[in-house]
């Protein structure tokens, strides 16, 4: 049996109809009638979560996952507001994330009363769409209650994707459940516009062609398995520039040859194609900002300018990926010869610009090969990577933390990496893992330092996690990353008030929610249990804590670049 409240009825029908059949659902009274529907509706499945920070981040792995809109509900009050990081970063991936809140009636609120405030429009500009729910009670409020509820699920797909926000009030009395069923609702079809993607591009593929010192740049982009011939091809033509959060195969050390290089003009680009999201690396963005007289041009779902290296030319609204297909179908028909008349000329001095890079960054590879670090969180990432990379043979995941995680993945990983770049918090990190698990086959590991862990600990706190999930913690006990600020060590409230200096260890977090403990304090103790802890059967979760002491960790991380002959940009 289904609740009678037809909002919730209609809300039911079309998630089903949009493609939503996954929902992480958190506790709570007003919302609970959402909850039953979802959960008696055989095309949702539900997970339960009870920290709505974490639920938000969960539901977000989900659709990293599978590439399928997910629903987060939660119940009324500031239960909402909990989840405005999670929002953020699914505006900024383009992440199909739908928000559903209960609400007390509109008549309640500003009036003292339990679990009250304004739910409307809560979210703000962080959400592509945001609708208030009538409580129907003649034909034409349900008229209105399904179109908006169709409005907003368009919008979830609309100009790249994003989240939306469908606020539900529910009065009282909550918890009839006598409804056999819900009614059949009309489902609003959205057909995107179509657009010649080949006409609109002509004007920026001529200067690709033309470029004597072309460069591709790519961000962060969701996985795409068949993409990587296309780059190879371009590859030919182009400097390609790439970080493990982009799909394109094999990453290359851009950061480590900018780092020793510095702002040399010979390495500068005369052309820029910028596709996908955000860069890790800061050094690529203050060397490109430098390259004024460079064409620049990008390429995004959204459309949004995206001036990130202050040079921009032009903006176009595309999918990167068809533009590369475009790209490499022109460059197949002969497309150079078609837009410059001295194709052999130009194609020789573009081939100097690439075997310029390809030099340097097969010294940078040679050196991130041989770099042995001493005992330190960056030690444990290249043993990690080296261990994925050529012993273990099952299917595998990694999501990486923002701040220094993401960074050592930067260097060492040569796969495909999932970290939340959307607004770059660490909020979330574990659960966003975590989610993803729940919905893949694969062994997923979450790499992560101890402030973001400890900060989303109840990513531990469910039922729903299974031996599918492993997290490599890095503990040198603070935020790590701030010990490579310059000047910072200067200050007496460095490790107190900046790094978060704690002792904490993870040992009984785990104990608490039954997963399984490996720690180590020295590197043959690592480099052993390292090895258990990627290659072991488990019939729960596991958790490897590496403790190290964050001055080592500054001068490992120091000493790698320190080697290549610095030069600052």
């Amino acid at each position: 049996m289904f609740s009678n409240k037809e909002n919730i009825s209609i809300l039911t029908s079309l998630l089903w109809l949009h493609g939503v059949k996954k929902a992480v659902v958190c506790p709570g009274s007003r919302n609970a009638a959402i909850v039953h529907n979802l959960n008696e509706s055989t095309w949702i499945k539900c997970y339960p979560v009870t920290d709505e920070r974490s639920a938000g981040f969960y539901a977000l792995g989900m659709i990293q996952a599978s590439g399928d809109p997910v629903a987060v509900c939660v119940t009324s009050g500031t239960a909402l507001l909990n989840l405005a990081p999670v929002v953020a970063e699914a505006m900024y991936q383009h992440l199909p994330l739908v928000v559903i809140s209960a609400d007390r009636p509109q008549a309640w609120i500003g009036q003292q009363d339990g679990q009250t405030l304004e739910q409307s429009g809560a979210l703000g500009r962080y959400v592509k769409y945001s609708v208030s729910l009538p409580e129907p009670r003649d034909d034409d409020e349900h008229w209105y209650c399904n179109r908006l509820i169709n409005e907003a699920l368009i919008n979830m797909q609309k100009d790249g994707g994003g989240p939306i926000h469908i606020n539900v009030p529910v009065s009282e009395p909550l918890f009839e459940f006598t409804a056999e069923g819900h009614p059949f609702e009309r489902q609003i079809s959205y057909v995107p516009p179509m657009i010649d993607i080949e006409k609109v591009s002509k004007k920026m593929i001529k200067g690709f062609f033309e470029a004597i010192r072309p460069m591709i740049v790519i961000g962060q982009l969701s996985y795409r398995d068949d993409a990587e011939p296309l780059l190879e091809m371009l590859g030919q033509y182009a400097v390609t520039i790439r970080e493990p959060l982009s799909p394109f195969g094999i990453v290359v050390p851009f950061d480590e040859v900018l780092h020793k290089v510095g702002p040399d003009p010979d390495y500068m680009p005369d052309f820029i194609l910028y596709l996908g999201g955000t860069l890790v690396s800061k050094r690529i963005k203050n060397f490109l900002r430098k390259a004024i007289d460079a064409e620049c041009w990008t390429v995004s779902v959204d459309g949004d300018l995206h001036d990130t290296f202050m040079n921009l030319t032009g903006a176009i609204q595309a999918d990167p990926y068809e533009m590369l297909k475009i790209m490499g179908k022109a460059l197949m028909d002969g497309g150079r010869t078609e837009y410059i008349e001295d194709s052999k000329l130009l194609l020789c001095a573009s081939h100097d610009y690439r075997m310029l890079w390809i030099n340097e960054l097969e010294s940078a590879t040679d050196n991130v090969q041989n770099y042995l670090p001493a005992y330190s969180e960056m030690m444990a990432v290249k043993e990690f990577e080296h261990i994925l990379a050529n012993c273990v043979e099952y299917n595998y995941q990694v999501h990486y933390a923002n701040s220094m995680a993401v960074r050592l993945g930067n260097i060492y990983a040569n796969h495909y990496i999932y970290v939340n770049r959307g607004v770059n918090g660490i909020e979330g990190s574990m659960s966003t893992a975590a989610g993803f698990s729940l919905v893949s086959d694969d062994i997923v590991f979450c790499v992560i330092g101890d402030l973001s862990f400890f900060y989303d600990q109840n990513a531990l706190w469910n039922q729903n996690l299974g031996a599918n999930f492993r997290i490599l913690l890095l503990n040198n006990h603070g935020g790590g990353i701030f010990h490579q600020l310059k000047g910072i060590k200067d200050s007496p409230v460095c490790k107190t008030m900046v790094s978060a200096r704690h002792e904490v260890n993870a040992r009984g977090i785990c104990e608490a929610n039954n997963i399984d403990y490996l720690c180590a304090y020295d590197g043959n103790d690592m480099e052993r249990k390292m090895y258990h802890f990627l290659t072991t059967e488990t019939e729960r979760p596991l958790l490897f804590e590496v403790f190290t002491d964050p001055d080592e960790d500054t001068k490992a991380y120091e000493k790698y670049y320190q080697q290549l002959l610095i030069k600052e940009l």
